[in-house]
């Protein structure tokens, strides 16, 4: 495996030295048992918000190097709520690393519910109709909600260039009997991102994997995590 660029390794020992990542055993919303989780929502001081920031900002960055056809956004879109702040310090960080790049680039974030008096709406921050936009959120889990952004920007007449998250689990979508009896089938399935790409034509990136949080363990882990997450991947890792 090839060595971990340095933004990805400070923020993962970011999140370890602060509990945002931690090992265990956690059931999911799909009622699979993970031997980890990851909690972008406890990424509320100072010092974690730059940790955070600074590494999608970087992974933004190399995500548009790597991708020349796609534009530099003019919106980085949070939906509420735990992208709202994960957008607005990106901006900030994006800016500070490349201001003639960033400088006119703007954030928006949804209400939950539309405001019917003031300036109204469903949107805060700049419109999105006919602008290229770029959506940060913190993890996919069945890509309920990233359908749900995809199809809130396209009302509001954005086109969106790309998804960026915290944490990509490359892991395969549960089977028919896995939420409810536990069962897992055995069969190759793609992951949430895996299908948000194949069903809407779009690009996705992450700061992490779970490859990266494996590799970066291995200098300093403890040996059992690392197992588990081993045996974890080798079950349920995607087809994608």
């Amino acid at each position: 495996m090839s060595e971990v660029p340095a933004y990805k390794t400070a923020f993962l020992q970011a999140c370890l030295s602060a509990n945002v990542l931690t090992f265990g055993t956690y059931t999911l919303k799909s009622g699979r048992k993970s031997p980890y989780f990851f909690n972008a929502g406890s990424f509320h001081t100072s010092a974690l918000l730059s940790a955070i920031s600074t590494a999608y900002a970087h992974t933004i960055m190399s995500f548009l190097s790597s991708h020349p056809s796609i534009p530099k956004p003019d919106i980085i879109f949070g939906p509420a709520y735990k992208g709202i702040p994960l957008a607005c310090c990106t901006l900030l960080e994006l800016h500070r690393l490349s201001p003639q790049t960033y400088t006119s680039t703007s954030y928006s974030f949804n209400r939950k519910e539309a405001k019917s008096h003031g300036e109204g709406g469903g949107i805060v921050g700049a419109p999105l109709a006919g602008k290229s936009v770029l959506v940060i959120d913190d993890v996919i889990t069945a890509g309920t909600a990233m359908r749900e952004t995809i199809d809130l920007v396209s009302k509001e007449g954005g086109h969106i260039v790309g998804f960026v998250v915290a944490v990509d689990r490359a892991e395969k979508m549960p089977g028919p009997r896995e939420k409810e009896e536990g069962i897992d089938d055995g069969e190759p399935r793609m992951s949430a991102m895996g299908q948000i790409r194949r069903e809407y034509g779009l690009q996705t990136t992450s700061i992490v994997t779970l490859d990266d949080l494996i590799a970066v363990l291995r200098d300093k882990g403890d040996e059992g995590d690392i197992e588990r997450l081993e045996v974890y991947r080798r079950k349920y890792k995607a087809s994608d």
